[in-house]
């Protein structure tokens, strides 16, 4: 990986680094998603377009080199103010410290979500973990987290949840961090 071609900063908690993907992390992106046990697995492919499309809205957590944590995101086309959060998750040996909110933190942080007023996301009703995560990160941003129905029942395939939109707004301009 060229590092001139991702943005990368440290975290100076639990010594975790973030940076921003490349097509060469895809299947690792992969291999965690899948590793979460908890994630909608996606093929390999789509995250190896995904960590090279929208490289600039996406971020990895890493630990020893080794990819522990990542938010999968892209700005909404018909409201490029709102940042959507495909997925976020972490390796289930670093569970319960808090990663998730400082990924999404760190997220907002990135170059690309600069102008971001808007976060959204949709949380499976039998997530709680998912749904306590946004709402505590709407609070610590001091933001309302609404919730209104979307991906609803006739939408879905058989036997898969319904999934509400979070809109967690309003989200004051973050400043970027670039090395």
């Amino acid at each position: 990986m060229i590092e001139s071609e991702t943005q990368s900063f440290h975290a100076s908690v639990n010594n975790i680094h973030f940076r921003t993907p490349s097509i060469e992390d895809g299947l690792a992106v992969w291999r965690l998603v899948q590793a979460t046990g908890t994630l909608e697995v996606n093929t390999a492919y789509f995250y190896l377009i995904f960590c090279e499309e929208f490289q600039n809205t996406c971020l990895l957590a890493e630990h020893d080199g080794q990819v522990v944590g990542v938010v999968l995101g892209f700005r909404r086309p018909k409201s490029t103010d709102t940042l959507f959060c495909w997925q976020i998750g972490v390796l289930p040996s670093v569970r319960g410290q808090g990663l998730a909110k400082q990924m999404l933190k760190a997220w907002l942080r990135l170059a690309g979500n600069e102008s971001v007023t808007h976060v959204q996301a949709t949380v499976a009703k039998d997530n709680p973990a998912s749904d306590r995560l946004f709402r505590a990160f709407a609070r610590d941003l001091g933001a309302q987290c609404n919730i209104t129905p979307w991906l609803t029942s006739p939408l879905l395939p058989s036997g898969h949840s319904e999934e509400p939109l979070y809109d967690i707004s309003p989200i004051g301009r973050q400043p970027s961090h670039k090395h």
